[in-house]
């Protein structure tokens, strides 16, 4: 207990260590770069819109109307689905409600949406951060390790069988065909892998920073406080798969659940806006599609005009126009700005303020009002 409580409250030392000269004027780069994606983003989503034809997108939008409710409401069960999957992870004495789960999953969605690269490296930890008046930081750390671990395989599913779906189905302009070989070809190697990680009980963290460790990278912080936490971390995730192998399946089935509602959301949008009807397959598609973007592009907020550009062009190929996977992707867009707007009311209520966001994106943990 006493190791738990003094790896659950290392915030305040690790600032001290990790936001001098080196990590601001580091901060500060990544800022810039956030920037400069976050404007080449426009440009291509002026692009692609324009191209598209700004009428036939404006004709989509308002054939979808009220419609758009019942988007938010499909995208809300995929929140509650990843919520109880981390919930799930966490083993006694430590318990999490709902309610603190599902906002803190919100509000870290949102800090990775409105601060540049910070979905890189801060959203995903503070969303343990937000509810660290409520559970040790190493107990909601390393359920959120073990959730992104099932959600991770559950992409590569998703992927790997969308992208054979695409390939079987339909006739693929060259260069999507190569992209989707290759897509193909890393998820069938990701998938062994990660099962000989969890099954071999491999140390995916702490073995290569203690490598980096050795070539002189941050050797002090790597040595003192890195691996050893590195360590821990790893220990728990392995002891919860071997006491909770009961647990497994229905975690998986959860992030199953997320994406299935992926596909629903993406059926009953094109439902509404495209004038050729959809059909499961298509949606399923586009969903996998959607995933591989997300993943490869987590580093340009809002995916803006990388989502446009995907999403229109392969609608294209599914038989749909150009038109509607922008729509597509702008509706999805206007999806994830409604869930941000809400994780930001949140963090204010909390009373976090601009300059409270600026430090968690500096790796500082965010400030939480007491428990009610």
């Amino acid at each position: 207990m006493e190791d738990e409580t003094r790896l659950a409250t290392p915030a305040t030392n690790q600032t001290e260590i990790d936001s001098g000269p080196g990590k601001t004027s580091r901060n500060k780069k990544l800022a810039r770069f956030g920037v400069v994606f976050a404007l080449l983003g426009l440009l291509l989503f002026a692009y692609f819109v324009r191209k598209a034809g700004v009428t036939d997108i404006m004709s989509g939008i308002r054939r979808l109307g009220f419609g758009f409710l019942l988007i938010l409401g499909i995208s809300a069960i995929r929140q509650i689905a990843r919520s109880l999957a981390w919930l799930s992870c966490f083993e006694p004495p430590h318990s999490l409600r709902f309610r603190d789960a599902f906002a803190a999953r919100v509000m870290g969605d949102a800090l990775g949406n409105i601060v540049p690269l910070a979905s890189v490296a801060v959203a995903e930890p503070s969303k343990a951060a937000f509810v660290r008046d409520r559970v040790p930081l190493m107990a909601s750390l390393s359920a959120l390790a073990l959730e992104n671990i099932f959600y991770s395989l559950s992409v590569v599913l998703l992927i790997f069988s969308g992208t054979a779906a695409l390939l079987v189905s339909f006739s693929l302009p060259k260069p999507l065909r190569i992209a989707s070989l290759i897509a193909l070809g890393v998820t069938f190697t990701i998938a062994p892998l990660g099962y000989f990680v969890l099954r071999r009980q491999w140390k995916f963290l702490s073995t290569p920073m203690s490598f980096v460790a050795r070539r002189g990278i941050a050797r002090a912080w790597m040595t003192n406080k890195g691996v050893p936490r590195a360590r821990t971390l790893e220990e728990k995730i392995y002891g919860f798969y071997q006491r909770n192998s009961g647990r497994l399946i229905s975690i998986f089935l959860l992030e199953v659940c997320f994406h299935l509602a992926g596909v629903a959301e993406i059926y009953v949008t094109l439902y509404f806006i495209s004038i050729v009807p959809p059909t499961l397959l298509t949606a399923f598609i586009l969903e996998s599609v959607n995933r591989v973007i997300n993943v490869v592009f987590k580093f340009v907020p809002l995916r803006t005009g990388i989502d446009e550009a995907g999403t229109g062009m392969l609608s294209k190929v599914l038989g749909f126009t150009t038109a509607i996977g922008v729509t597509l992707a702008i509706v999805r867009k206007a999806r994830d700005i409604f869930w941000t707007a809400i994780g930001v009311g949140l963090m204010v209520r909390r009373g976090l303020s601009l300059k409270n966001l600026g430090k968690i994106s500096e790796g500082e943990p965010p400030l939480a009002q007491p428990a009610k």
